[in-house]
């Protein structure tokens, strides 16, 4: 199956530079690794990556930040507690997979308490037209786990994930006892409801990147 590309522009692979001092994963990295690698996009500082790391040692998780102080925070703990199967990554997430991440490589993709860009919807992941290079990354039967606090941001990922991107989705209510991350641990603490989306890349889906 494939979604309706007239929805969608073309995400334009050949305007993304590599990221700075750029050194991708080895080759036998995602050999041997096969089925089961993840990637944490917007990590901060890092708490769900180590949580993840520790309580699922048969998985790499790939944790990419872009803001440099955030990015610190995170390697300090990384580093500390020294999990062999945690990789963290001071980079643009867009640039990085472009150019690090092999096509349908990734078991679950994590994307926990974006940016709303609420002056911007159009850079909101599932309203970018990387998002479709991003499902190409992304193995068959794969996931991507998105959660916010915001209802609305989370009703438009929905429907873009349903209606344009047609893929399988799931939307679910956060347990107030969850703590993946300092953001999630904040806005529960305040009393406020945090959503989920599940959203599955079926086995006989379509990308326009599949052979890049």
């Amino acid at each position: 199956m494939t979604f309706n590309h007239q929805f969608s522009r073309l995400f334009q692979l050949d305007k993304i530079q590599p990221p700075r001092d750029f050194l991708p994963m080895s080759s036998d990295f995602w050999q041997i690794n096969v089925n089961n690698i993840c990637l944490e996009i917007g990590a901060g500082k890092g708490k769900h990556a180590l949580q993840f790391a520790k309580n699922n040692p048969n998985f790499q998780l790939i944790a990419i930040e872009r803001t440099e102080q955030k990015f610190v925070a995170m390697q300090k703990v990384a580093n500390a507690e020294t999990f062999a199967n945690l990789t963290v990554i001071h980079a643009d997430a867009v640039a990085w997979a472009v150019h690090g991440v092999p096509k349908q490589s990734l078991a679950q993709i994590f994307i926990l308490y974006p940016n709303p860009e609420p002056h911007n919807p159009n850079q909101r992941w599932l309203n970018m037209p990387f998002f479709e290079f991003l499902l190409s990354r992304l193995q068959p039967n794969g996931k991507i786990t998105l959660a916010s606090n915001i209802a609305d941001y989370i009703d438009e990922a929905y429907q873009k994930s349903v209606d344009i991107w047609q893929l399988p989705t799931l939307k679910s209510q956060v347990p107030t006892d969850s703590e993946r991350t300092h953001f999630e641990v904040k806005y529960l603490a305040r009393g406020e409801t945090c959503w989920q989306l599940d959203i599955t890349k079926p086995s006989d889906y379509c990308t326009r990147f599949d052979d890049v």
